[in-house]
């Protein structure tokens, strides 16, 4: 009777959307079956089957989960295997490619930031296709350093006595607080407590490094009193960080780095000046105009500071690279350091830094080949004549009254030169469906190209771009203006 009166328990009833989900699930093919279908089966005789059983395998699980919520029926096997054929071809093609920047920001972070000098691309080339002295000295047949290949260049560039290079700047940052102050204090401007990009912020930075953080002065007046008040039995070094990516105006004041470097030599302390964007020396002509409110690593040497560093991929125009120089005492220190290993830099950003500062000799030929100098310099007749190819080019096919030539503002960008504004001319477009979605067809377009929006019109800057570069924004335009809205 036991037996009889389990067999006998209710079930729950079922809901006629579960008898839909239950249906839809086992009307899904498997994974075999699926891989024996046009055209996922021509796709997979081609590559790995294994990865076109686990494209297959993630498919049919997101349809799974559209089913069991209720987002639709299942799809016929050729629907699905089409999909995965898709898929699986897509996995073929490079995730990291080329882009068009028509946005007028020079040092674009999201797209790259700096655009390498052909010297630098030659370098990457004949670098990266075979081995090379890396870390071998070929005239004492014994193993070198990496570092040989770039410290005289550095030392010739900026008066400093010893240099090293690591893979960015925060890198450059934290190792230095770590060799000369991990576990004891550092003192830095209320007012320098930036953000350096990507949340990456100054006292997490020194905190990572076990440093600890102390305040002087206020937002907008640290005076060299309040440093030197600041200073305790744990002070390890005094930092300056320039805020690269905005500016305090108006009622300000802030303690020069001569006096920084004066007060460190009377209490025996180092000084650590981050500079972040990169400008080696004073420039000549319009770039040393533009550059004026940026610190110099060859002023921020001469006045003293022990480590001073700078990033590679900003305004001295190379691969992204952190670069410390400074006194032969501290450089050593952050080189000895075990945390130099973790952040070194590899051998294609090495060969393209090479490169750029080989550039750096010759100011005026710097000027002429480093792509980001080029851009902030350049001249208005050649942006005009630019703007107008490309204006003739898209109005050759598109409606009146749909492209025309205005005047509007680009950027430094990169964290670099906040308050410089490139004036210049533009390209304006104006289409059905507004300017973000004009946009949205340009970015889509092979190759993409990035606009920006400004007041429901899209901005074409000829700053940004090419010669070659314009042909294909031409094309790309006319493209985007004829599809549907």
């Amino acid at each position: 009777m036991q037996g009889m009166s389990d067999g006998s328990r209710e079930r729950p009833p079922v809901t006629v959307g579960e008898h839909d989900d239950r249906a839809g699930l086992r009307a899904l093919p498997s994974v075999e079956r699926l891989l024996q279908t046009e055209p996922l089966r021509s796709a997979a005789d081609g590559g790995s089957r294994t990865l076109a059983a686990d494209v297959a395998r993630r498919l049919l699980e997101r349809c799974r989960d559209e089913i069991r919520g209720g987002n639709g029926a299942a799809p016929a096997a050729t629907v699905l295997a089409a999909r995965a054929a898709a898929e699986l071809r897509a996995l073929d093609r490079p995730h990291l490619v080329p882009v068009i920047n028509a946005t007028g920001v020079v040092i674009h972070t999201n797209l790259g930031r700096a655009p390498l000098p052909l010297d630098a691309l030659d370098a990457l080339e004949a670098i990266g296709s075979g081995y090379s002295n890396l870390e071998y000295d070929v005239e004492a047949g014994a193993r070198g350093s990496r570092q040989a290949h770039v410290e005289d260049l550095l030392r010739g560039l900026t008066g400093a006595q010893a240099a090293l290079v690591v893979n960015n700047n925060a890198a450059a940052v934290l190792l230095a607080v770590t060799a000369l102050a991990g576990g004891r204090e550092v003192v830095v401007s209320r007012g320098q407590l930036v953000e350096i990009g990507g949340s990456f912020r100054i006292p997490e930075i020194l905190a990572a490094s076990g440093a600890r953080l102390v305040e002087a002065g206020t937002t907008n007046r640290t005076r060299i009193g309040d440093y030197e008040g600041a200073i305790g039995p744990g002070t390890a070094a005094l930092m300056r960080a320039h805020p690269s990516n905005f500016r305090v105006v108006g009622f300000t004041e802030e303690a020069s780095l001569l006096e920084l470097t004066e007060l460190a030599r009377r209490r025996g302390l180092p000084v650590i000046d981050d500079i972040g964007s990169g400008v080696l020396s004073r420039m000549p002509g319009p770039l040393g105009e533009l550059t004026a409110d940026e610190p110099a690593a060859a002023e921020s040497v001469a006045a003293g500071a022990d480590v001073v560093c700078f990033s590679g991929d900003k305004l001295l125009g190379g691969p992204q690279a952190g670069i410390a120089v400074g006194a032969v005492a501290a450089i050593e220190r952050m080189r000895t350091h075990p945390l130099a290993r973790a952040v070194r830099i590899d051998k294609l950003s090495l060969a393209a830094l090479e490169a750029t500062l080989r550039l750096h000799r010759d100011p005026r030929r710097a000027a002429a080949q480093v792509p980001v100098l080029e851009m902030l310099a350049a001249d208005e007749r050649i942006l005009l004549e630019r703007a107008m190819r490309i204006h003739d080019g898209i109005a050759a096919d598109a409606p009146a009254g749909t492209v025309r030539i205005v005047r509007a503002s680009g950027r430094a960008g990169g964290g670099s030169l906040p308050l410089l504004e490139l004036e210049g001319p533009v390209v304006a477009l104006e289409a059905r469906g507004g300017a973000q979605a004009l946009c949205g067809r340009l970015r889509r377009g092979d190759p993409a190209i990035i606009a920006r929006v400004h007041e429901d019109v899209v901005l074409l800057d000829p700053r940004t771009l090419s010669d070659v570069e314009a042909d294909f924004v031409v094309r790309g335009a006319q493209a985007a203006l004829r599809a549907p809205a």
